[in-house]
């Protein structure tokens, strides 16, 4: 019988709980830092003297915070299990664990992963794992160039200069990033065919097929749709009590947070050019659906149309997801 390791993650730091074969944890907080990273390898190596290959490990997806601990676990022959948060939280409700804390959560993984053996979770590819990075980066520069331009509006004209300078090497690096963006796409054929369905899609443009192909990586990692509805915290959330209670409050606030804000204004523009997106907006607004409500399904159903041209590698055809979603 393995051990079974649950980590708690957050952006800051990662708390541990390895459940061993007598039933009892150890427990640890580690940072969420390359530093904190190897600690955790090694205190797992002091621990375990079968080996790594004895220790599953298993956590939540938690957009960017969990991939740093995934892949240098899975690199290092660690067996890893990435969840969707909803299935630990359901679990947790069933246990009727009421105290919620870091470290209860942890260790709620731990047996989560103990009972219920995930499956391994599918590494990125070499050429995802470089397009993720080139793409946070480029995210990064732009905030940083969006904070300078804001400041350039109203400094004085003492600093204007520096700000001009400022943002003139900024305008580089982007420019710099997007051009090691496009060749990355285009050394990889996965990553190269992939963006070339995407592009047959109305309303994606040159800003976010990357990022889709970053943050989706392979769509053979997700079982169906639903699978990579509920990664981008896409699927509603619905509050019902017998027949007094029956709210919609949204989405899911966990999952993949940059995947659904990449979707945000392609929908918009999709609910005017592309016309199954087009069609359903305006089913949506006769129906005198508000507007946010009507922009998140027309995410959630881009989403899904992303989803099918992808894993059929068949680029986009009207007429095929009018039928589909008829």
């Amino acid at each position: 019988m393995s051990s079974v390791l649950g980590v708690d993650v957050s952006k800051a730091k990662l708390d541990v709980a390895l459940l061993i074969q007598d039933g009892k944890y150890r427990s640890k907080v580690f940072a969420n830092t390359q530093a904190g990273l190897e600690a955790l390898l090694l205190w797992l190596q002091a621990l375990l003297p079968q080996g790594l290959g004895a220790v599953h490990v298993c956590m939540e997806a938690t957009g960017a915070y969990h991939e740093a601990l995934a892949l240098y676990l899975h690199d290092r022959g660690v067996r890893v299990s990435v969840v969707n948060p909803m299935r630990v939280k359901r679990f947790i409700e069933l246990e009727g664990t009421r105290n919620k804390t870091d470290a209860g959560d942890a260790k709620s993984l731990a047996r989560f992963c103990q009972m219920t053996a995930p499956e391994p979770w599918q590494a990125p590819s070499p050429g995802v794992r470089a397009l993720q990075a080139l793409v946070a980066r480029l995210d990064a520069l732009q905030e940083m160039r969006l904070s300078e331009a804001n400041r350039l509006d109203v400094a004085h004209a003492a600093v204007q200069p520096s700000l001009r300078e400022v943002l003139n090497t900024l305008d580089k690096a982007i420019a710099d990033v997007k051009a090691q963006i496009r060749q990355t796409i285009d050394d990889d054929p996965d990553l190269r065919q992939r963006s070339e369905l995407l592009h047959s899609i109305p309303g994606l443009g040159e800003r976010t097929i990357p990022q889709l192909l970053a943050y989706i990586g392979s769509p053979e990692r997700f079982k169906n749709v639903k699978a990579l509805i509920a990664y981008a915290s896409l699927s509603p959330v619905i509050r019902q009590s017998g027949s007094s209670i029956d709210k919609r409050h949204g989405t899911h606030p966990q999952g993949h947070r940059q995947l659904k804000r990449a979707l945000y204004f392609p929908a918009m523009v999709a609910g005017k050019y592309n016309p199954v997106i087009a069609a359903f907006w305006q089913r949506l607004k006769a129906q005198n659906k508000p507007g946010k409500v009507i922009v998140v399904a027309c995410m959630h159903k881009l989403l899904a149309i992303v989803y099918g041209v992808l894993k059929s590698r068949t680029p986009f055809d009207p007429s095929r997801f009018s039928a589909a979603n008829a």
